[in-house]
């Protein structure tokens, strides 16, 4: 497996060689001369018509990444929806470079934690709406917290970022950092994803008890 990078003047940054040694440049007109099937491309949105070449990397059966200086969740799906297998920021450490192209090879997609909880956020959202998920209030896990650190908690599970919470709860971002902190705590969880992934089940664990 190789990974080329395509960009405007076929230079590498020092964190690609970083996180991959063997890495190659390419521009846009030399795409598609050496790709194989296992390969990884990693395009810039900085390259003109980046997601016309998202087309021409998936014709040669190679694995599609999206970079972008300025992440932007109109962007991301979008290259998604044009077949790129994963959308990371254009700085990213080394080491999440890794993990990305792990994920995209084993036909997984990389879309990064915060477009994910929204994502997610929002099937919890419509799950909510049809009645799947109800009576938050009576769960076990819910019941550990405050009543201000329940509702920073139902808000990030809906998908909301912490301006959205601080907005809607008529509360600071740094006070509802405080929360996020002592719920995480609390619940057990590393971050917002698994958070909304713990309050999902609620409305199972009440109908079957």
């Amino acid at each position: 497996m190789t990974h080329w990078f395509v960009t405007t003047d076929g230079s590498l940054k020092a964190r690609w060689k970083k996180a991959f040694p063997e890495a190659l440049a390419l521009t846009p007109s030399t795409l598609g001369v050496h790709l194989q099937p296992s390969d990884v491309v990693w395009l810039l949105t900085t390259v003109a018509e980046w997601d016309t070449l998202v087309a021409k990397v998936n014709a040669q059966k190679a694995t599609a990444v999206v970079m972008s200086y300025s992440p932007d969740d109109r962007e991301a799906l979008k290259a998604l929806d044009l077949g790129a297998r994963g959308y990371v920021h254009t700085l990213a450490a080394p080491e999440v470079l890794n993990q990305v192209s792990l994920v995209v090879s084993n036909q997984g997609v990389w879309v990064g934690q915060a477009l994910l909880a929204k994502v997610l956020g929002g099937t919890f959202k419509a799950l909510q709406q049809r009645g799947d998920v109800s009576d938050y209030q009576f769960s076990e896990c819910l019941q550990q917290l405050t009543e201000r650190e329940r509702g920073v908690a139902l808000a990030v599970a809906k998908g909301a970022t912490n301006k959205e919470v601080a907005r809607q709860l008529d509360i600071t971002e740094r006070t509802v950092k405080a929360h996020l902190s002592a719920i995480f705590k609390k619940l057990t969880v590393r971050d917002r994803l698994q958070l909304i992934l713990k309050l999902a089940p609620v409305s199972e664990q009440i109908t079957n008890s």
